[in-house]
């Protein structure tokens, strides 16, 4: 996920990415509890993509 998308975003619809990126961590975590995950680096990098959509978040406010 770039920057630059989500900077294009509104504030509603990054919220809504935020929403959408941590039901995806939900499900990655399950998975890993589970052993059926195939890449553990989703995770990580589900992290960063929540870190990057809160860091344009609180910019434009």
């Amino acid at each position: 996920m770039e920057i630059d998308q989500l900077q294009n975003l509104e504030k509603s619809e990054l919220v809504e990415k935020v929403g959408q990126l941590k039901q995806e961590l939900f499900h990655f975590r399950s998975q890993l509890a589970m052993g059926r995950m195939e890449n553990p680096m989703k995770i990580r990098e589900t992290k960063r993509n929540i870190a990057r959509v809160h860091t344009v978040i609180r910019q434009k406010d």
